[in-house]
């Protein structure tokens, strides 16, 4: 009995449902990106103005975010590529790059706005508390608006997802911004503005870091999550007709599509070539496997696992 290596399940490049899904992410994208773009430079003047280092860090982010959002939709017109000779898999990894980076700037963004809080800390300045909740407010109704779009989308899409975050950031920002300036106006004591800096970088912080770890995790071709190889791989031995199943690798191609190979073995009597359509099914239906190749091996010709 000769091996035998059959690829079953959707084509690589993404089906038509996941097109139109990308294709609503990205024109979410782009209004948000318009209004970013637009009352970022509104904010950054209200700062300046007041003397507000929570305004301005909430400028600075969402200018950060205007460029996050625009490389956003330039990765999803990559990843609208279609697959080639030389990249089978098409351009989708492009959007989970997109992502990393969005992690990556905000965690240099809070990096940044620490180190403003402190020296705020060490030598206080006069703020104007009015103007500085006047530009707040106005922010937070357009994170508010920005943040309903982002959210109305595919939350798959680590893409959006990330675009959400740096949203999310802004629309904190511009609460804290509200919060120091009520305070400030109560008590007079300035140095709430760097506080409440510091405490919204650290909530921005522990998203970006998800951003990043499942960006990371999907480049580095982990399996999916949740997957247990150990126990798909026994569910497969146990399908009627399979004898044995082993090596089985399982990985994300983006934060959406997982992919697997695995080597099967027939009991006697069975025909060899109706166990891929069988096994790819279950791993589809079962455990969430877009794509899978199976090879089908002779009794016996099944190397055992070396690490």
């Amino acid at each position: 009995m000769s091996a035998n290596e059959t690829h079953e399940g959707h084509d690589h490049a993404q089906g038509g449902h996941e097109v139109s899904v990308t294709a609503a992410s990205e024109r979410r994208i782009r209004l948000v990106f318009m209004m970013t773009a637009g009352y970022a430079l509104v904010q950054a003047a209200g700062g300046v103005l007041s003397g507000s280092l929570a305004l301005i860090a909430d400028a600075g982010h969402m200018v950060s975010d205007a460029a996050a959002l625009m490389l956003a939709l330039i990765a999803y017109k990559v990843a609208a590529r279609a697959a080639d000779a030389t990249r089978s898999y098409g351009w989708h990894r492009v959007r989970v790059l997109a992502a990393l980076a969005n992690g990556a700037s905000l965690l240099l963004l809070v990096a940044w706005i620490t180190w403003e809080a402190v020296s705020r800390l060490r030598a206080p300045s006069e703020i104007l508390a009015g103007p500085m909740l006047a530009v707040a407010v106005i922010g937070l109704c357009f994170n508010i608006a920005g943040m309903l779009i982002l959210r109305g989308g595919d939350q798959g899409d680590s893409n959006l997802r990330g675009a959400a975050l740096h949203v999310l950031g802004d629309l904190l920002g511009s609460v804290g911004a509200i919060v120091a300036a009520i305070g400030i106006m109560l008590t007079g004591w300035t140095i709430l503005d760097p506080i409440l800096s510091v405490l919204v970088a650290v909530l921005v912080v522990r998203s970006a870091w998800g951003l990043v770890s499942d960006a990371i995790r999907v480049l580095l071709q982990a399996a999916p999550q949740g997957f247990d190889a150990v126990a798909v791989q026994a569910d497969i031995a146990a399908l009627p007709g399979v004898a044995e199943a082993a090596h089985l690798h399982a990985w994300t191609l983006t934060d959406r599509s997982a992919i697997a190979t695995l080597h099967v073995t027939p009991e006697p009597g069975i025909d060899p070539l109706s166990l891929p359509p069988l096994v790819t099914a279950r791993l589809r239906e079962v455990h969430g496997i877009e794509h899978a190749t199976v090879q089908v091996d002779p009794p016996g010709a099944i190397a055992p696992v070396r690490h």
